[in-house]
């Protein structure tokens, strides 16, 4: 679920941003009693994804206005096909339009996105997953989502699980030694349970990530034939990710491998929006 306050500051956010001191077309050619309804409807098929958004944005350009939804956050929708309606004051509909266009459209896109890769596995049982390749001040949002689209989360950030990168291992003498670094420090702070992941790239550094306890290996940017040899070494011995510069195309073949997740951060950093668009009409 999105958290109702994260949702209500970055609509507030959004909103400041976009209407300033008001909307100043709307107030030159609208009547202030002017009535309006708006049906927000799918131009593409598309998995939807923020509603909760969009309903916030109309309730704090407006409290006078309803919106009602047609579907829910992981419902496809085809061309034409109504997503939620909106109904009240036309100034205030005009006033939110865009703001809460730019949300489900993006939103709405990232589920997209998701649910076709997904569907790339054909049944396996392999995770498809987002990373924090996602927009400053959007990861709540986005990684919504990715599980509105049949994905997981990875983490939140770098503040709730241990993931040790390239650059960590290099400024920590090598992959085994900073394990055994993390290792230690989770002992410290009596959170010895607490899984490790590390990142490797090369089979020496798959091996030292074994050697050292990992729980978790993140199978970075290696090809095809390394990468099979990889799962092969450390099948059933740690949990196995694969990222790194992956293409929708390649979830087949890493799927047939054996591997536990998928992590793609092309489902947020480079999504292309939905097409939804809001027809207004007066009342």
């Amino acid at each position: 679920m999105l958290d109702a306050e994260i949702v209500r500051r970055t609509v507030r956010a959004a909103l400041e941003e976009d209407l300033g001191p008001g909307d100043l077309t709307s107030r030159m050619v609208i009547d202030p009693d002017a009535r309006a309804r708006g049906t927000l409807a799918a131009r593409e098929r598309l998995i939807v994804a923020g509603l909760a958004v969009a309903r916030e944005v109309f309730s704090q350009v407006d409290p006078a206005l309803t919106f009602r939804e047609d579907c829910q956050d992981g419902d496809e929708r085809r061309p034409g096909d109504p997503v939620a309606t909106v109904e009240g004051p036309a100034r205030g509909i005009l006033a939110g339009e865009r703001t809460a266009l730019n949300f489900l459209q993006r939103m709405s896109g990232i589920a997209t996105a998701t649910r076709s890769a997904v569907e790339r596995l054909a049944g396996a049982p392999v995770q498809i997953s987002d990373t924090r390749k996602t927009v400053p001040g959007l990861r709540p949002l986005d990684k919504y989502a990715v599980r509105a689209g049949g994905g997981t989360s990875h983490r939140s950030g770098l503040y709730d699980a241990v993931l040790i990168k390239d650059n960590h291992c290099r400024m920590a003498g090598g992959v085994g030694r900073a394990v055994r670094r993390a290792r230690r420090s989770l002992a410290d702070d009596r959170a010895g349970a607490a899984p490790i992941e590390v990142e490797a790239s090369t089979l020496d550094e798959v091996n030292e990530a074994l050697q050292a306890g990992a729980e978790a290996i993140l199978l970075d940017n290696m090809d095809r034939p390394t990468l099979a040899r990889a799962v092969s070494l450390a099948r059933g011995r740690a949990f196995l990710e694969v990222s790194g510069g992956l293409r929708e195309e390649d979830i087949p073949f890493l799927a047939t491998l054996g591997v536990d997740r998928i992590s793609l951060g092309s489902l947020t950093h480079s999504v292309r929006a939905s097409d939804l668009a809001l027809d207004l009409v007066p009342l």
